[in-house]
């Protein structure tokens, strides 16, 4: 019995390694197949394209492909402005059922997207942007449950979008400039980051988005009713022949409308008056209360040294005066609900840190029930009204992953914010300081490299226009909220020097010169780019992140690359090549040259896609 085991055996093996090569043999020949109706001749006259049945699509190379390099999968295939101008066969690209990214952007590929498409079920990135396609989008694809990225703009797609609001992982949906007709397609709004569906056929109502999303990604679209749009939803029945009875009537209550208008322009003249009136009055009576108690002032609020548990610095009458000139602003937050300006004051508080922009502290209200965080601002000369204005803007521009605040205060010598208190500390002290027990290994740090990365290209494109940048990006500022999330606290909180009001005529709302906002995004990569550095050697920033920079340059000059690399990462068996890919990302966002630094964007698509090959390379996916 045994002998006949021993001689089954090798023949089993051949059988099991024969099956295995035909599988891949099969999903070699799709691909050809593919390659064939989208790029025919083309692709074959040149050599270098792979993409035959003689070569391998991952080790030899093939245009456009990659490959898990442990699993000699197809993973990514990526076919961007090549000027291709065949026919789309989505069913033989499926066919490598390990595909995560598929990208035909900028060509003029024709054809549709089959049912087929549901073949895909790994795929988390699908862009199609800028090309011939057509006909109805297929139902499977909300089978396509890892979808994080959908681009299907700039084609002549038409009819309805299925329904893709089970698709929980996706963050990114445009399908502007097609025909696609329907409502606006169900989708899961709550985790949305980009959306936009203009310039199609959509009607019905608008779905309630809560406000994240801009009038530009609905216009373009008549038959589309809504908040955003001008005209009534649903339309009124078309109105009947009036009467000459009714005429009249009509007449008079025209009159009367007109009437009303005039009263009520006068009325809104007079109110104007009255509050232009009052604020010069105002302006002078804070002039004086100003002078009068300048040495109090002089003295920190909330120096923790001076401070006693129930009496503020401030003297009462300066206190009820200012509270009464610049009232503390809440945006619409229960946890703020009802918060006065002297209930900052006189709260116990604790002293958190101090930087060159200002100092934060740890408020306790309510007998210690709520707790709050308090930013208070130092030498940021911007006026009260851009203030207010700015952070009414940044209070419209809503990311989970992005610290909010929940109230501020502003006047000519005290600007405040108030934010939501985080009690797991920074990304800051976890890397460098006391981790309590805290794990923090290669795929926690992978995963807060991600998630900061795609907020932060969320708020560059929502306040592009604005103008808006972070300003003051550190690993301090990147604060774990009770589920241990990663949250960018202080957006927007400072102006950077290419920031400084202009007095330029063509400045825009905010007072920033156009010429200068670009900096000041890159600004951001710049400071995120050194948070990735402290990610990847787990070094600190010790006064000038220059410090740490040249050691990292010194050491890949060298090319002792991985003595970079934090030691405990290598000891848990981290990879050392994707480790290296981070590093390399991170040399790129620090690039001297701002001009040569990539957008928050593409450093995000860049690390989502390491973070992808990172899960996928996990033993426990």
């Amino acid at each position: 019995m045994n002998r006949v085991s021993i001689r089954v055996l090798p023949l089993l093996i051949f059988l099991l390694f024969n099956v295995s090569n035909s599988e891949d043999e099969e999903v070699k020949q799709s691909l050809v197949r593919f390659m064939d109706k989208l790029a025919g001749v083309t692709a074959k006259a040149d050599q270098s394209w792979g993409w035959n049945m003689t070569s391998d699509p991952c080790t030899h190379k093939w245009k456009g492909v990659s490959c898990d390099t442990q699993l000699r999968s197809v993973k990514k295939v990526v076919l961007d402005g090549l000027n291709l101008t065949g026919v789309l066969d989505i069913g033989s690209v499926c066919k490598a059922s390990s595909l995560l990214v598929f990208s035909l952007v900028k060509n003029n590929v024709a054809g549709l997207i089959s049912e087929e498409m549901g073949n895909c079920k790994r795929l988390t990135h699908l862009y199609l942007s800028g090309n011939r396609l057509s006909g109805h989008l297929p139902d499977s694809l909300k089978e396509l449950n890892n979808l994080k990225r959908f681009d299907i703009s700039n084609n002549n797609f038409s009819g309805k979008v299925p329904d893709l609001s089970r698709i929980s992982k996706l963050i990114t949906f445009y399908a502007q400039n097609n025909q696609l007709s329907g409502e606006i397609p169900k989708l899961d709004f709550s985790n949305l980051m980009q959306f936009n569906a203009s310039n199609n056929n959509f009607s019905g109502p608008l779905p309630d988005v809560k406000g994240r999303f801009s009038a530009e990604s609905w216009s373009g679209n008549p038959e589309l009713g809504g908040e955003f749009i001008s005209k009534e939803f649903p339309p009124s029945a078309a109105a009947a022949p009036l009467s000459p009875r009714k005429s009249k009537d009509s007449s008079r209550r025209l009159l009367l409308i007109y009437f009303g208008y005039a009263v009520l322009g006068l009325t809104i003249l007079l109110v104007v008056a009255f509050i232009l009136i009052s604020k010069k009055k105002l302006k002078e009576a804070e002039a004086d209360v100003a002078k009068k108690e300048v040495n109090a002032y002089t003295s920190s609020t909330y120096d923790v040294s001076k401070i006693t548990e129930h009496k503020s610095e401030y003297s009462a009458s300066y206190e009820e005066s200012r509270a009464a000139m610049s009232p503390l602003v809440v945006l619409r937050s229960p946890r703020a609900q009802g918060l006065r300006f002297e209930d900052l004051l006189r709260a116990p508080a604790e002293l958190l840190g101090k930087g060159k922009h200002g100092s934060i502290y740890k408020v306790m209200l309510d007998n210690g029930s709520t707790t709050l965080a308090v930013k208070r601002v130092k030498d940021w000369s911007v006026t009260s009204q851009a203030f207010r204005r700015r952070m009414q803007r940044l209070h419209q521009t809503r990311h989970p992953n992005i610290l909010r605040s929940l109230a501020f205060y502003s006047s000519k010598q005290e600007k405040l914010l108030v934010y939501e208190y985080q009690p797991n500390g920074s990304l800051s002290k976890l890397l460098h300081g006391s981790r309590n027990g805290q794990a923090f290994d290669w795929g926690s740090r992978i995963n807060v490299a991600a998630t900061v990365a795609e907020a932060l290209a969320y708020m560059h494109e929502e306040l592009s226009e604005d103008g808006i940048a972070h300003g003051n990006l550190k690993s301090a500022n990147i604060l774990f909220n009770n589920n241990m999330d990663p949250c960018v606290s202080e957006y927007g909180l400072m102006i950077s020097q290419s920031e400084n009001p202009s007095s330029n005529s063509h400045s825009n709302s905010f007072g920033l010169d156009p010429a200068r906002i670009r900096t000041s995004f890159k600004a951001d990569i710049y400071g995120f780019g050194v948070i990735l550095l402290e990610l990847v050697t787990g070094k600190p920033v010790q006064g000038d992140e220059l410090e740490l920079i040249q050691w990292v340059n010194s050491v890949v000059r060298e090319e002792w690359t991985v003595e970079v690399f934090d030691k405990g990462l290598l000891l848990e068996g981290a990879s050392e090549e994707r480790l290296l890919m981070l590093l390399q990302i991170a040399l790129k966002c620090i690039n001297p040259n701002p001009y040569e630094r990539p957008n928050m964007d593409q450093v995000a698509v860049m690390i989502n896609t390491l973070k992808d090959e990172e899960d996928e390379s996990s033993p426990y996916v």
